[in-house]
């Protein structure tokens, strides 16, 4: 099947109760049992049931199960929010004095936990690009991942997940993405040889803005030898489900990052349509990434459908010529940012990404307060910097739309 079929018609759909057509919402705390016997094994991981939400909740596993799928892989595990899925990714087999490759150019966030990370002896070594040449430095015997965003937010830089791949298992490491910008539809890392993904699906996947979550993809294929990873000591029996059934048993049952169940359902309605939503966000955003190309009083506008852009031939290599529902261009200042910003119509002013809504966002002010000039600069974030997350709207409503601003700022 391929991807809109597969997302309604996939082994993950359909079995719900009273043949629904989407699963109920098990809006409960705990689950009661006929016997202290039957709790006990469900308790202890010796038979299949839910005990308590914060464990495991049928609403939850349906979305797991339908993401799973969808990136191909045999497990997946919810988390309440994106960055509790990237933090739970790392630590369910990092311990103190281990050490992360990751680029310099990533989220904001997520450049804020590996500081918050050095406070537990977990050291992170920034590259500026994320290609074998500028990791190779960096590797010693504490290294135990490489790490990078599979479209960086908001460079727009692409990785080469397949080279990265293949030098990460020559030098004995799994290779961690977070493909939260890529989404399912547009790219499945595990294929290219990527070890864990990881999403925030509060945007694309969710698609309406209305449920924090994120999730974790486990492709069960990389050898997790205890000697080098000791968290994975008493998980090594299960040999390629050893990731995620210590992920799931252990690290976040018990650091209680779950999911809430409608938060599960919401999701699960949003990825019904995450196919048909990708084809229009994409297509908007080359179209309106174009057409300010042309407008002379803003520059280096940013989409890996450009051919200016230095993501341009792995987007057409590896992402079936899409570029993504983010583009970026710089204003001149950044009161003049804010300004144009001020004076559209239809894009909202907001920190979130993958809404229907086109969204707009100057993040030099915003998600990276906390991050250096340089850290900055290497994620394509400068002061003038505006991003537009790109919605589903008409093309060129959104385009008259920012052309509009752009000129009313001039004449100030």
């Amino acid at each position: 099947m391929d991807f809109n079929t597969k997302v309604l018609h996939g082994r993950s759909t359909g079995n719900y109760a009273f043949k629904s057509t989407l699963p109920p919402i098990a809006q409960v705390t705990a689950f009661g049992y006929g016997s202290a016997e039957e709790q006990e094994k469900v308790f202890n991981h010796k038979a299949f049931g839910y005990a308590y939400t914060r464990i495991g909740n049928p609403t939850i596993s349906a979305f797991e199960n339908r993401i799973a799928e969808l990136e191909g892989a045999p497990s997946a595990v919810a988390t309440a929010s994106g960055m509790s899925a990237v933090t739970l990714s790392l630590l369910n087999v990092l311990s103190s004095g281990d050490e992360i490759i990751a680029s310099s150019g990533l989220y904001g966030g997520t450049l804020d936990l590996f500081k918050d990370l050095e406070k537990f002896g977990i050291h992170t070594h920034f590259t500026r690009k994320l290609t074998p040449k500028y990791i190779e430095p960096f590797i010693n015997d504490h290294t135990r991942i490489i790490f990078g965003e599979v479209i960086s937010n908001p460079g727009l830089f692409i990785l080469d997940i397949p080279e990265l791949a293949e030098f990460a298992h020559s030098r004995g490491l799994p290779l961690i993405v977070d493909s939260t910008m890529a989404t399912p539809y547009l790219i499945n890392p595990l294929s290219l040889g990527a070890d864990i993904v990881v999403h925030s699906s509060s945007k694309y996947i969710n698609g309406s803005g209305n449920s924090i979550s994120g999730i974790i993809v486990d492709g069960s294929s990389f050898n997790w030898d205890p000697s080098r990873y000791p968290a994975m000591k008493d998980f090594a029996k299960y040999g390629s489900m050893a990731y995620s059934i210590r992920l799931r048993t252990d690290i976040w049952e018990n650091f209680g990052a779950c999911l809430s169940p409608f938060n599960a359902y919401m999701n699960i309605v949003g990825l019904e349509t995450l196919g048909l939503r990708m084809e229009r966000i994409c297509s908007n955003a080359r179209e309106l990434a174009r057409g300010l190309s042309t407008v002379k009083s803003i520059s280096d506008v940013n989409h890996p459908t450009l051919e200016s852009c230095e993501s341009y031939y792995l987007a057409q290599r590896d992402l079936g010529g899409f570029g993504g529902g983010i583009l970026t261009f710089r204003a001149g200042s950044r009161s003049r940012a804010f300004h144009i910003m001020d004076k559209l119509k239809y894009a909202t002013i907001a920190s979130n990404i993958g809404d229907i809504r086109t969204l707009v966002i100057n993040p030099a002010s915003t998600l990276y307060i906390h991050s250096t000039k340089e850290q900055m600069a290497d994620a394509g974030v400068f002061d003038d910097t505006i991003r537009v997350s790109v919605g589903i709207e008409d093309p060129k409503d959104l385009l008259e739309d920012f052309v509009q601003a752009i000129e009313l700022t001039d004449k100030e």
